[in-house]
């Protein structure tokens, strides 16, 4: 059931609830011979009418029903129960005890035969307001108690949704500083070749020499204009740019090999060549084999981890699970690694599965589709 919902049906019963008790007043009246019936009715009447109305709840419901109860005693003690309810339930205890003194006290001196302090009425004159007072605290709080925890839950799910993102644009700011770097590195090299070609002129074709000259001249461009657009997404804490290639240049071999120097056991099965794939796929499989063994370093300290990678078309592939360990309690992270890692092979075309394999196990598996025009050296055709 929705909070709207909710509400609505609450009204409803806070309606049938007045109402029943202004049909109570009449009946109550009745039984004492009825003389002042359409007194008490009228009263009750306005009485139920300024409670059901919002914005007469507070302050003239409580007066009119604490002035109609002093003088009606008996008849209208029901409205003033659900009176003293509201004002208790909207942390206004103290006004409620007031009004329940003041109807009580004033009743000694109004009308006698419905007075409330009678030999067969009191204890119920005394009871009755009472117990509103403690319902209506009770409720109150269980209101704001659920109100708060509703709050806590909107702010936590903002908030999870704000580190999400942090963690996904993150995650884009590293992939464009590894292209930055990857290019920038090609395009060099396109231009150092070009122009060494360039210097032996003599030897060569007019045409081809010219060629050259455009192909030096388009590179050189293409290497500033790739600086000026991606160089801004760099970090300015971040590594120098010779250092931000280590994820192309190292092997996920030497991952294995630092884990294991760790203390960690891994064991990696490789199929196929890195050279087979694109560099943006090597890049992937580095960061999430990464990640794959420093969370089972964090949360299953001495368990073995197992690594499977195919770089062979027609996709990438990497999987790494491990079995249930010992969660290690000097560690903190983020807790948003898989979910830049998730926008990382999203961004590729392919998808990432982490979760429970059984088992208490864990496991971490990609699959990256090769584009089009990709041979099996991994180089275009």
């Amino acid at each position: 059931m929705s909070s709207r919902e909710g509400r609505r049906w609450q009204a409803y019963g806070r309606g049938a609830l007045v109402a029943l008790c202004v049909v109570a007043a009449a009946l109550n009246d009745m039984s004492f011979e009825g003389r002042h019936l359409a007194a008490v009715m009228t009263a009750a009447l306005v009485c139920g009418t300024a409670l059901l109305v919002p914005r007469l709840r507070w302050p003239v419901a409580p007066l009119l029903v604490t002035v109609a109860t002093a003088w009606w005693g008996w008849p209208l003690l029901p409205l003033l129960a659900v009176a003293l309810f509201d004002l208790a339930m909207d942390r206004r205890a103290r006004i409620a005890v007031g009004c329940a003194v003041a109807a009580l006290g004033a009743n000694l001196l109004s009308y006698r035969a419905t007075s409330l302090w009678t030999a067969q009425s009191y204890a119920s004159t005394l009871l009755l307001p009472v117990l509103a007072v403690l319902v209506g605290l009770w409720r109150g709080g269980r209101r704001r108690l659920i109100q708060a925890l509703a709050a806590d839950v909107e702010h936590l799910r903002v908030e999870s949704q704000l580190r999400e993102e942090a963690a996904r644009i993150a995650e884009r700011s590293r992939i464009a500083a590894e292209m930055h770097d990857v290019l920038a590195h090609r395009l060099s090299l396109i231009a150092l070749h070009t122009g060494v070609l360039a210097t032996k002129g003599d030897t060569l074709p007019a045409p081809v020499v010219e060629r050259l000259g455009l192909l030096r001249t388009a590179s050189v461009e293409a290497l500033t204009d790739l600086r000026d657009v991606l160089g801004v997404l760099r970090d300015p804490d971040a590594t120098p740019a010779g250092a931000a290639l280590a994820p192309v240049m190292r092997d996920v071999g030497e991952l294995a090999d630092e884990a294991r120097a760790a203390g960690q056991h891994v064991e990696l099965t490789t199929d196929g060549l890195p050279e087979q794939a694109p560099t943006t796929h090597r890049l992937a499989v580095h960061r999430i084999v990464q990640e794959a063994l420093t969370n089972a370093r964090k949360h299953a300290d001495g368990a073995p981890v197992t690594v499977r990678i195919d770089y062979r078309p027609p996709a990438t592939l990497v999987e790494i699970t491990n079995p249930a360990g010992t969660p290690r309690t000097d560690t903190v992270g983020s807790g948003y690694g898989l979910v830049g890692l998730r926008e990382r092979v999203t961004t590729l075309g392919g998808h990432l599965n982490a979760g429970p394999a059984g088992a208490g196990a864990w496991r971490v598996a990609a699959r990256i589709p090769h584009p089009l025009g990709i041979e099996q050296d991994g180089t275009p055709t």
